[in-house]
């Protein structure tokens, strides 16, 4: 009779996980899509200079927003999930105050520093324009995040993905004829385009808000209980964009714009593209773990199938990825990118490291437990950006993906220290064996690829 509840409870987990990747599955592959479009055209059209320069833009625009809004998206779905009905006008109210808040703020803080933040990427202030138009780019992107974790914590997720499906489609339909006619000088307004689409699909598909009259004083204190986690869960999106630009800004200083874009060429693919489906689970994963951090065994369930189901999924993925990796390099840039297959291939066998410290790391974040989370990531940052650094100096772009694999193995003890020492969880014998087989898939593909 265990037996059997335990395969029915787990049988109806992975219908749960299942279910979520099939809604935001095909959408997040159309929005992949348009996304590899657009850089195989920049590959295309401009060069690997553009893929540099989009790149460092980009990482930028990630960087700031990442220090100025707080992570505010995926902090605020709790409060909206768990309001009344009653009160749940307000809590949209105070978001969506809070968007434009934050927006502005990091708006004004780009605009301020656009001849600093130039001088830093590139060694000189002749990209202090380029900045100057991007800091639109910061309130757009938070409005959109306000929009979009309204739809999430109501429970909206039809709208949801219909959303980041049309602005994803629109960005790029803007985006082809500027980079066409403008070519290098499209790189901005085509950033600028592409969040845009996304916040007028958002607005399009959101219900019209109740009015609230609430005060200035009442938004700041309603809005403190999410900023609140929302400033733990910054120190992961910080951390890891910091130490991405720092990474990027040392390889175009000491080797160029085209090695840059080369580089964010086989970042692009492995850390957006593959790990896609980290982000599709975890709308169902993480509201779900939080409501079991009072059990440890539950916990322990929920995180061991979470491992298992990954795992399981990654196994084809990475396989495949490696197999064809020649292939998806010719069909996603030009041949000037082959030069990054042995990266792809090292960092794309990482993912199972990737997958178990990511699920783990859930966990740190749901306990609240602030002061380990802070210490893990920036650990992890750390580790990034010196193994990224020595191993790029000794072995090239190859050894940027030697170094990612490296970066999340030391990962997955750290998390794993916390995870089995600190809070005493366990996993099961099943989760284990997917993670121990899934790694080594990965990394014997890589090796009888030829590396």
């Amino acid at each position: 009779m265990r037996l059997s509840f335990r395969t029915v409870a787990r049988h109806s987990l992975s219908k749960r996980v299942l279910s979520t990747i099939g809604i935001f599955g095909g959408t997040q592959a159309v929005t992949i899509l348009c996304s590899l479009i657009r850089v195989k055209l920049v590959a295309l059209w401009i060069g690997a200079a553009g893929v540099g320069l989009f790149g460092l833009y980009n990482t930028t625009v990630e960087l700031i927003a990442s220090v100025t809004q707080f992570n505010m998206r995926s902090a605020a779905v709790r409060d909206i999930a768990s309001a009344r009905q009653s009160t749940r006008a307000r809590i949209l109210a105070v978001v969506r105050r809070w968007s434009w808040f934050l927006g502005l703020a990091g708006a004004l803080l780009t605009l301020l520093s656009a001849p600093l933040l130039s001088s830093l990427t590139f060694g000189d202030d002749t990209h202090s324009g380029g900045f100057m138009w991007l800091s639109v780019v910061l309130l757009i992107s938070s409005l959109t995040g306000g929009e979009l974790a309204v739809m999430q914590g109501c429970g909206m997720l039809r709208r949801l993905a219909r959303a980041s499906l049309w602005g994803a489609v629109g960005g790029l339909m803007l985006s082809v004829p500027l980079f066409y006619f403008l070519g290098i000088d499209s790189i901005v307004p085509s950033i600028a385009v592409y969040a845009l689409s996304t916040l007028v699909a958002a607005l399009i598909l959101r219900e019209h808000p109740e009015k609230v009259r609430i005060s200035c004083r009442d938004t700041a204190m309603a809005g403190a209980a999410f900023m609140k986690l929302g400033v733990w869960m910054t120190v992961s999106s910080f951390a890891a964009v910091l130490a991405q630009y720092a990474i990027v800004t040392y390889i175009n200083t000491s080797a160029g714009m085209a090695e840059t874009g080369y580089f964010q060429a086989g970042y692009a693919l492995v850390n957006r593209y593959v790990a896609v489906l980290f982000a599709a689970i975890g709308m169902e994963f993480y509201p779900r773990i939080a409501s079991a951090v009072g059990s440890r065994r539950v916990t322990s369930v929920y995180v061991s199938h979470e491992i298992a189901v990954i795992s399981c999924l990654l196994i084809p993925a990475v396989v495949l990825f490696v197999v064809f990796r020649h292939f998806i390099v010719w069909l996603l840039y030009t041949p000037d990118f082959y030069c990054i297959e042995t990266y792809i291939s090292w960092a794309v066998a990482g993912m199972s490291f990737r997958a178990v410290s990511w699920c783990m790391a859930y966990v740190i974040v749901a306990r609240g437990d602030g002061a380990v989370y802070l210490l893990t990531e920036i650990t992890s940052a750390a580790v990034y950006f010196i193994a990224s650094v020595l191993l790029y100096n000794r072995y090239g772009l190859d050894g940027a993906g030697y170094a990612y694999i490296i970066w999340y193995a030391i990962y997955l003890c750290i998390v794993g220290a916390v995870y089995f020492g600190r809070y005493r969880l366990r996993l099961s014998p099943r989760a284990v064996w997917f993670m121990a087989f899934s790694s080594i898939a990965g990394i014997l593909s890589v090796i009888i690829a030829g590396k």
